[in-house]
């Protein structure tokens, strides 16, 4: 077991002995596969395809799908746990295995027909990347001012519009599409579909050029009269934006644990150069200023955590999630920018360099107050929860 699996005592009594088992055996992955593959998918911007093949081995990318469609019958706790430990070596490899059980997964197992989860689920379990395509140039925050249209047509839908910053669209080949099929009606008139790669008048277009999660792949893609078979509808048609609202409630509990995921990994490689670093003949360990400053950021990291646990228990219980994932996701992503940010100077002139690894921490973690929500977003939602009650 890495060595970093045990960072977190009291957090880890919440784990039962299978989610122990499991979350080592990621961390075992991750530190196996992931780590020496890390750099030189940093580089290339983009994930090894090989590495690929191993997530659907190990069970990775069909956590929650139940196991009458191949998948592993788990938890978003799981998800959550397989995130974080993986985000510790690489958060480019972890959304892969998020984005996958979040967002793609997800509302397919609860919204879907069993038609779709019969075609669907299987094949996500065991060999398809998938995606989730919501924002567009002009909905970003405001997520429902969609401009991507759907048109019914005998018995398919035709879709028109563009899709923008759309994760593991390089690598997809499954894609739950939102398009409004009654502009008039606003919000109520957005239906969800499931589009597959290969279908007519679709396309994966531009890939952007990032600052952090480089080899994570975020694509722009283009739907000119794309179309779409009526049993490829997601759910009610004009129902939606309540299917994204619950789908991007449990999205931020996996980007939360992307976010702890990062705080600790940085956190780990720093106290591993305080130890061994000295200055005025001791180790930098041994000083009392730096010893308080990882004591600070240990203990954030530590409340981050186990906001992020607590969220996705609640989920998994069954239980409204629209504040508590909010307030998990804003207050984990502030903790990782603090944290990275405090370990880049920890290392000193070492830390503005490409020689060690928390330059790449630092600049994977501006990402969580971003997507998935801004954090201006995700107050607005914890305020109007709190100011309701």
């Amino acid at each position: 077991m890495p060595a970093d699996a045990t960072a977190s005592t009291s957090a880890l009594t919440l784990l039962s002995e299978e989610e122990t088992m499991f979350r080592d055996a990621v961390a075992a992955f991750a530190d196996e596969e992931v780590r020496p593959r890390a750099a030189a998918m940093e580089k290339a911007t983009k994930i090894d395809p090989a590495l690929l093949p191993k997530y659907f081995e190990l069970g990775l990318m069909g956590i929650e799908v139940p196991d009458q469609y191949g998948g592993a019958g788990g938890s978003l706790f799981m998800v959550t746990l397989a995130v974080e430990e993986i985000s510790k070596v690489d958060a480019a490899s972890a959304i892969v295995c998020d984005v996958q059980n979040t967002l793609v997964n997800y509302p397919i197992v609860r919204y879907g027909s069993d038609a779709q989860k019969s075609k669907y689920l299987p094949l996500l379990g065991s060999e398809v990347v998938g995606a989730y395509a919501l924002s567009e140039s002009g909905s970003g925050s405001d997520a429902f001012s969609l401009a991507t249209r759907a048109e019914r047509r005998g018995d398919r839908w035709i879709l028109n519009g563009q899709k923008l910053w759309i994760t593991n669209g390089a690598e997809a080949g499954i894609f739950v599409v939102f398009a409004n099929a009654d502009p008039a009606a606003g919000y109520r008139g957005i239906t969800a579909f499931i589009i597959e790669r290969d279908f007519k008048g679709f396309k994966v277009g531009k890939k952007e050029d990032k600052l952090g999660i480089r080899a994570s792949s975020t694509v722009e893609l283009l739907l000119d009269n794309c179309e779409v078979p009526e049993e490829n509808v997601l759910g009610p048609v004009g129902q939606g934006y309540k299917i994204a609202i619950n789908t991007l409630n449990g999205g931020r509990v996996g980007i939360g644990a992307q976010m702890i995921g990062i705080a600790q990994g940085a956190l780990n490689a720093t106290i591993k150069y305080l130890s061994e670093r000295k200055q005025f003949g001791k180790p930098l360990a041994e000083f009392q200023g730096v010893q308080f400053q990882i004591a600070q950021a240990a203990t954030d990291v530590e409340a981050a955590r186990l906001m992020v646990y607590n969220a996705a228990r609640l989920k998994d219980a069954g239980q409204d999630i629209a504040r508590e994932g909010a307030m998990a996701k804003l207050f984990s992503s502030q903790v990782c920018e603090r944290v990275t940010s405090l370990c880049v100077e920890l290392f000193g002139g070492y830390g503005y360099t490409k020689d060690y690894p928390v330059e790449k921490f630092y600049r994977d973690a501006k990402i969580g107050t971003i997507y998935e929500g801004t954090s201006n977003m995700q107050l607005q939602t914890i305020a109007k929860a709190v100011l309701k009650s």
